[in-house]
């Protein structure tokens, strides 16, 4: 199963390595990634392959989410067909 990460916030050194070295702690695997630099905000979202986490998916959900208070962050990891339902028409 897969699930979509989003990071929104300031830009600042690091946010894909602090983000991606989480996902690696907990064996999520980075399928696919897309980012960019509006202005002064960094903007990011991952495809993330979830079938071999260390951890229940909703633990994995709150580090994140804590991860990004620490570091000043917007994180967000949502099941990819949670993701899919709520965009379709």
């Amino acid at each position: 199963m897969n699930a979509v990460l989003s990071v929104i916030g300031h830009d600042t050194v690091g946010i894909l390595a602090t983000v991606s070295t989480k996902c690696a702690e907990y064996n999520a695997n980075i399928i696919e990634v897309s980012q960019t630099v509006m202005d002064s905000y960094f903007c990011m979202i991952m495809l993330v392959n979830v079938d071999q986490l260390k951890i229940d998916f909703v633990e994995f959900s709150k580090i994140l989410k804590d991860l990004g208070k620490d570091k000043n962050l917007d994180i967000h990891v949502m099941h990819e067909d949670l993701f899919n339902s709520m965009h379709k028409i």
